[in-house]
Formats: structure tokens, sequence, C-alpha cells
């Protein structure tokens, strides 16, 4: 949450300077909570603010599912699916899709295809809510059963986006089925139909890839970005009721990253990637503040953010651009030809961004993931390279976004590997473990456990 419209009263009265140190103090630590404080819950994609870090923990170095060694649960969920799994309060939510065709799935590995999967059958959108401890299913609910309105990529699902919670609500993202929002009890609350959703290949419209992005919680809103082959837009729904709060329009390219919410200490910014421009939004009036250009025509990654740098990446060539962007900015802050920074931009590269992963922020590095296995880690503030090493995997490839707890990354390899990485200026691979099947979903970490979503099971992986 912003800071805006806060105050306190201390113990030293009402003076302005010593409230604005109040406020100050407050903001530092609500932009670091993420990163420095053990976490209980993981509510979003990737956890608060899409850090993907929560410290704390006490993970294992090293398990093995076959044996069972410090794997505590292994759940089968039935369908496909990509979502990542969310943590609240002792639970662990995710969605799947259970397709009516018998034997359906999708196809990993790195390979240039673009065509769409042939099942178009039944489907049965589902949410799950287990017990983190012992994997128990507590509750499961259908939010919609029918014919999927559009195709999806031979390697994805029509459950890929990663559903959200504050605690009061959870928020399921199906595409152009809908949004759907729950109570913590599995009942509906509401659902709101967002139309014909066709996202695919900017230059071939004939290939429908689905889409990927996963809603957010600000506030009392709902926050989705539907960038789409037709009309492109950001909109804000009302929490409890699943009204249109707001609706932006934009002129975009299909795109597949979720959206940040940046809490500054003057304004709160909505950061979206996309094609055309990489945009800073009002969240509560979805307004445009500042665009930046140079973005590649097919974009994945999440932007991430730490108190004075905004990271935000794409991986398709040739542009394959990484920038760190200074918040606050306003109106347009494209950088000139030659240019590699100005006033907003601290800092870019070409060729350097990644084309699924999100990159991740830890202490004073930032760690970009290819999909073709290449780990690349950087000095934040100035973009200075420390290292570029190649994860040794089977050969599939990575698409879940790296996480990180207590001085380690972990990075989920399609092959089914969890590469365990020393964090810090010198590339030192600590473990691999292999789950046993195919990864694509991004893990979750909280309450001293790692979630695991493969290709049918959730693993809750803990000492």
């Amino acid at each position: 949450m912003g800071t805006q419209g806060w105050y306190m009263r201390s113990s030293f009265g009402d003076s302005r300077i010593h409230r604005c140190l109040l406020a100050l103090a407050l903001t530092a630590s609500i932009l670091f909570v993420a990163a420095s404080e053990p976490r209980n819950d993981w509510p979003s994609f990737r956890g608060s603010h899409a850090s993907g870090v929560s410290d704390g923990q006490g993970l294992p170095l090293e398990w093995d599912a076959e044996s069972g060694r410090s794997v505590r649960w292994k759940v089968g969920i039935p369908g496909l699916a990509h979502s990542s799994p969310i943590v609240w309060d002792g639970r662990v939510y995710v969605t799947t899709a259970v397709s009516g065709q018998p034997g359906a799935t999708f196809r990993p590995g790195l390979y240039g295809d673009g065509d769409a999967s042939s099942d178009r059958s039944l489907q049965e959108w589902r949410v799950y809510a287990l017990d983190a401890q012992s994997g128990e299913v507590i509750w499961k609910t259908t939010a919609h059963k029918g014919e999927p309105r559009t195709k999806r990529h031979i390697k994805a699902t029509y459950a890929n986006a990663t559903p959200a919670t504050d605690g009061r609500y959870l928020v399921a993202m199906f595409g152009g089925e809908g949004l759907f929002t729950f109570d913590m009890q599995g009942k509906l609350l509401w659902k709101k139909d967002l139309g014909r959703l066709d996202m695919g290949a900017y230059n071939l419209r004939s290939y429908e890839w689905g889409p990927a992005s996963s809603p957010i919680i600000y506030r009392d809103l709902v926050i989705v970005q539907c960038d789409t082959q037709d009309e492109s837009f950001l909109l804000a729904a009302n929490i409890q009721t699943g009204d249109t709060v707001w609706r932006t329009v934009r002129d975009e390219l299909p795109s597949w990253g979720t959206p940040t919410i940046f809490p500054g200490p003057r304004r709160d910014e909505l950061i979206s990637n996309a094609s055309n421009f990489i945009r800073g939004y009002d969240p509560l009036t979805g307004n445009e503040l500042w665009r930046l250009g140079g973005s590649s025509k097919i974009t994945a990654p999440t932007p991430i953010f730490t108190k004075d740098l905004i990271v935000v990446a794409s991986g398709r060539r040739p542009e394959r651009p990484l920038f760190a962007i200074r918040p606050g900015a306003s109106g347009e802050i494209t950088l000139a030809n030659g240019q590699s920074s100005n006033r907003w931009v601290a800092w870019s590269k070409a060729g350097r961004g990644s084309y699924m992963p999100t990159p991740l922020i830890y202490g004073e590095h930032l760690y970009v993931l290819a999909n073709h296995g290449v780990l690349d880690c950087y000095v934040l503030q100035t973009g200075e390279d420390v290292y570029r090493q190649r994860i040794p995997h089977q050969g599939a490839g990575f698409s879940a976004s790296p996480v990180a707890a207590d001085g380690r990354l972990y990075l989920s390899g399609e092959d089914g590997d969890v590469f365990v990485i020393r964090v810090g200026g010198e590339f030192e691979i600590l473990a691999t473990n292999s789950i046993g099947e195919p990864l694509m979903a991004t893990p979750a970490i909280a309450g001293g456990m790692m979630f695991i979503r493969g290709q049918h099971h959730l693993f809750g992986i803990g000492e």
C-alpha cells in the first residue's frame, strides 16, 4: 500500500518536521519489507510486490522428491496450469483447468513453434485451497465450465494467470472466461466478463497463444492488464462488487506481463510492461503518468523495484532491453538514439533482457535469467556486469521466474530440476534438486516452506 494520506501523532507533538521524518521512515520500511522481514504469506505472483524474495525461512538446501527427503507432502492437482501457488494464513491456493480431452498436455522446451493447441474441449476451471503444513485439500470450487473462448499455445495451459489475495478476497483470472472473486472459504462473490481476449503473435493473427497476465490487488481495487490483438486496456474493478472503477484503453500489442504497484513516498505508480511502451499510471484513476519506448515486440516479465529504481525487461530479439527507471517521471522518457540513460532512465542495456522469467533483485545485485539458461548478475545501481554463467540444465530451458530466500536463488527448470545458486558477486551452484516432472510455474515461499508446482503435483518442501 502507499503512504498518501497517512499521518501519525507522535510524542514530539504536531511538528511538521517530525511528522515528515516519521512518514519517510514508514515509507522505507514498506519498500523493503518484502526483502528484509520473514513473511508467512505470498499473496500474488512472485509474492509481495512481485519481489520474489522472502528471507528468514530456513529452507532445506537439498531435497529428494523420489525418496521424500525434505518433502513434507506431495498432492496431485488435476488438470493443466502454469499459474503459481500463493499463500495466506497457513493455506496454499492454486488454480487449474481440467480438460475434457483425455491426455491433454502441453509441450515444454526451447523451440520456435507458434502453433496453438488442438484442445478446444470442454474445460472446468477450478480453485483449490490446501493446508500449507499437510497438503490436505480444505476446499475446492469450480469457477466456470465450458468451451474456451480462445485457443492456447502448445506450451501454455488454460490457467496461466496466478491468483491474488489480500486475506479478505481471493481473485482468479481465467482470461476470456472472466475474472472471478471468492471469499476465503471458496464462495463465489462476483464474476466479471472481460470479453474475448485474443492474445497471440503480433504479426500473425491466426496464432492464438492465450493470456498469462495475473491480477493484482491495490487497496480496494483488482487491477488487470489485457493487451490483445484488438482493443488493449487496463481495468480496475471494485474488489467488493466487481464494478468497474476505471478502464484505460491503450494502443498496444499483445502482452503477458503482470503489472506492479510501486509505493512511492509522494505517489504510487502502476507500472505495466508492454511492447509499444512501458508505462506508469495513477492506480486510483488509470491516468497515464509517463511512458518509455524501446521495448520488444513480445513482453512477458513483470516490473520489479527497490526504493529508487524500477527494473523492466523483455527478451524478444532484436531489442531484448533491460531498463532501470527512476520513479516519479512524467511524460515521454524514451531514450534518444544512441543513449543508454537520461534523467529518468538510470541505465539500460540492449540484448540482455529475459524472455519469460522476471528478473530478481537481492541486496545490491540484479539477477536476470534467460530462457536458454544463462544467468546474468549486475550491480543494481549502475548496471555494471558482475558475471554471466550458463546453468547446466538438461535442455528444455526456463520459463519459471527466480525466487530467493536467505542468500540463495532458486531457479526452476522446465526439465524438473531446481538449481540453488549462492547470491552475491561470485557464481556458485550449491545444489541441484529434481522434482521429477516438468516445472513451468514460479514457486512460492512462505512459513518456512517452498511450494513448487509441477505438471501433475504440488509439492511442499521444508525441513
